[in-house]
């Protein structure tokens, strides 16, 4: 990890963290604390190999799509700008969110290692469900400079300073921590049944609860009630934010500007999109539809997981002309000392 110096501080910490705790998922478990079976997906196991080609090569896409974006941010100072701030953001979540998924995973197509202790299971439980809502975070607060950028340009500059940027991510974080973690300690003094096969090749909170010796209708209800706090009144507050930006972008009598405010807001539009459906189709599927075949759950949980780190950098170099010139610049003038790439601020050029 010495490797990712160009990134900054809080964003190394947070990788370091990540890779650095996914590694426990592999220690040895205790004859005292009860093992749970991982599943990669349920019916098809004679198949795994070749599942495994597509499911590596999806992971190869967000590790090396997100890397790269990050680096491009780092390296031209012409993005050192609040928008791409945001957008490094949500790539370090999209990393750390596939990292902590990668080691269960793999290892159940692979090597078939299924076996996985209770403490192991619950601290990637921990991450897995602390970096989903910590992008369901980043993503109201990209939707807040969308709407700073277009409802009130003149004040975006002063709102948006290098401070106020380092204010958020921190709360941001601080939110996750507060909420999730006490969940996790809750659920350490919980008794579960040993050797319960689980519907994922990693832990999942609605899934794991299933195998309680207690009721597990008041856990499933507060998991659930967590989840619509956070990840609700996230959806919401986006929601919120284009409906004023569509009345702004509306009151603009000059269709061409219209068009080109609306365009500045389409590559976040694509990420609440491919983040939110999924989220909500296997939180939905898992507690209130009990009778939905395993191996649907589990394709929904490997969408869930996947595609917003393969589809986030895809749609934001694409879009962007900006990161699309300065990544085509970085690989075509590798070691050259050219001139920046220009853009304009708080726009997605």
């Amino acid at each position: 990890m010495d490797g990712l110096a160009p990134l900054p501080s809080l964003q190394y910490h947070v990788l370091r963290m990540c890779s650095q705790s996914t590694m426990v998922i592999f220690n040895n478990t205790t004859s005292s604390s009860p093992n749970f079976l991982l599943t990669a997906f349920p019916g098809l196991e004679l198949a795994h190999v070749w599942i495994s080609i597509p499911v590596c090569c999806l992971y190869i896409v967000a590790l090396l799509g997100n890397s790269m974006i990050l680096f491009v941010i780092i390296v031209e100072r012409s993005l050192h700008k609040p928008m791409y701030y945001f957008l490094s953001m949500l790539s370090t979540v999209d990393l750390c969110l596939t990292i902590s998924t990668l080691p269960t995973v793999l290892g159940v197509l692979w090597f078939h290692a299924r076996e996985i202790s209770l403490k192991a299971c619950l601290i990637q439980m921990f991450f897995v469900h602390g970096f989903s809502f910590l992008e369901s975070s980043v993503l109201v607060a990209m939707a807040f400079d969308r709407f700073m950028a277009i409802c009130n340009p003149l004040k975006y500059a002063i709102v948006f300073t290098d401070m106020i940027i380092l204010v958020i991510g921190l709360v941001i974080c601080l939110r996750q921590v507060i909420f999730i973690f006490p969940m996790v300690l809750a659920l350490k003094s919980v008794s579960f049944h040993s050797g319960k096969e689980l519907s994922h090749p990693f832990c999942y909170h609605p899934d794991m609860i299933k195998y309680t010796y207690s009721n597990p209708w008041i856990s499933n209800f507060l998991g659930m009630f967590l989840q619509l706090y956070l990840t609700g009144t996230d959806l919401l507050f986006i929601l919120f934010s284009y409906i004023l930006i569509l009345r702004t972008v509306l009151s603009i009598v000059a269709r061409k500007k219209q068009q080109k405010a609306l365009s500045t807001c389409v590559c976040h539009i694509c990420a609440v999109t491919v983040f939110y459906v999924p989220m909500i189709s296997l939180s939905f599927t898992h507690r209130l539809l009990s009778s939905t075949p395993r191996v649907v759950c589990s394709i929904l949980a490997n969408v869930y997981l996947l595609l917003p780190p393969v589809l986030n950098p895809i749609i934001y170099s694409l879009k962007t002309k900006t990161i699309r010139r300065a990544m085509l610049r970085l690989l075509q003038f590798k070691g050259s000392g050219g001139p920046t790439v220009r853009g304009r601020r708080g726009r997605w050029d």
